[in-house]
């Protein structure tokens, strides 16, 4: 076997099969894995010393290492790299998991972000992983925006964008606001801004206020006021929720490990780091699955990121959804974990 990095052509089938089952200990245990261990594991009439060689030559490929603290091996990033794209085998999502994640994401009566907010709850906890979701600031042409008074002092704006997505505001009004007043709130808003998106509404509406002041009763122009005041503090950047913070820390074992994990802890609650997340997933198909420092999202070894996208009915990007945990992750489950949330949230948003 070549030395340097390798490829899943040139493994021959007893290499595949022992490199596959160290990197499975790995997985469940997290623990280096000697020759008489994987001996018992696998079996097989092969004698320790025939394994201690095909390990041997697995690590001269860049496949596995030895930690200085014993004489076993683990799997290299690289190594893991190899294992996800040629050997490992994905199965379907059980019927549990369907219907955990869609019991409680699909429900409705929720803002969008409510949901987004309950699916990487729901995923990190399935996966035992921190979860995080992605959603650029909302552009979309706007179908409907609606008026409803809720109690003395507030009321809820309702915007429909023409993607499906439905959005809910809580506003702060005069308390001697009458039901009228929503009512030609909404439809002047309707009549002259349908079609348009946040930004372009936020940036005319003031001077249309203006130029129809006499027009409008004077309660009507303040419920357009505080309607203009929530749009116009619209998030700039967009949605980034990160959840199950503490499940990062359940593999740290040293103070060297805890350094990383808080720069990680940083990286994730920066709006680069969202616009890059975003990028990569429009780029590619699916799932993507980016394994300890062999990305150039996170200055960081030691853990994963598995991440998909979700998409509008005319397959247009809104999103990205997706789980962060150290590299013996379980892919097998998680990957298709992953997958089917995306295509849970893209048929919510229609």
């Amino acid at each position: 076997m070549a030395t340097g990095r390798s490829t899943i052509r040139d493994l021959n089938k007893r290499s595949r099969d022992i490199f596959t089952t160290i990197v499975d200990a790995y997985v469940e245990t997290g623990e280096p894995i000697g020759s008489k261990t994987l001996s018992q594991i696998l079996k097989s009439t092969l004698s320790p010393a025939t394994l201690r060689n095909v390990m041997a030559d697995l690590e001269d490929a860049g496949l596995l290492y030895s930690p200085h603290t014993s004489a076993g091996r683990l799997p290299t990033n690289a190594g893991l790299r190899i294992f996800v794209d040629g050997l490992l085998e994905l199965g379907n999502l059980n019927n549990e998991d369907k219907s955990n994640l869609e019991g409680r994401v699909a429900g409705t009566g929720r803002s969008f972000e409510e949901v987004l907010e309950e699916a990487t709850n729901t995923l990190s906890g399935l996966s035992n992983c921190a979860g995080i979701v992605l959603a650029p600031k909302i552009e979309t042409p706007l179908k409907h925006i609606e008026f409803f008074h809720l109690n003395p002092g507030r009321a809820l704006v309702v915007l429909v964008t023409a993607d499906g997505i439905v959005e809910n505001r809580i506003i702060e009004v005069p308390r001697d606001i009458p039901p009228s007043a929503f009512i030609e709130a909404s439809n002047f808003l309707n009549s002259r801004f349908v079609g348009q998106t946040i930004k372009d509404t936020c940036d005319s509406l003031l001077r249309e206020l203006e130029k129809n002041r006499a027009l409008l009763d004077t309660l009507t122009s303040k419920v357009l006021e505080a309607g203009l005041a929530t749009l116009g503090g619209d998030k700039k950047d967009g949605t980034l929720i990160v959840t199950g913070h503490s499940k990062l820390l359940e593999d740290v074992n040293a103070i060297a490990d805890l350094e990383q994990i808080r720069k990680l802890f940083s990286a994730l609650e920066t709006t680069e780091l969202m616009l890059k997340v975003l990028e990569m997933t429009d780029k590619g198909e699916g799932v993507q699955i980016f394994i300890g420092a062999d990305n150039d999202l996170f200055d960081l070894s030691g853990c994963s990121f598995i991440v998909a996208p979700y998409k509008s009915n005319q397959n247009q990007l809104v999103g990205a959804i997706g789980v962060i945990g150290p590299t013996r992750m379980n892919y097998a489950r998680i990957i298709p974990m992953v997958d089917y949330t995306a295509k849970l949230l893209s048929r919510i948003i229609g």
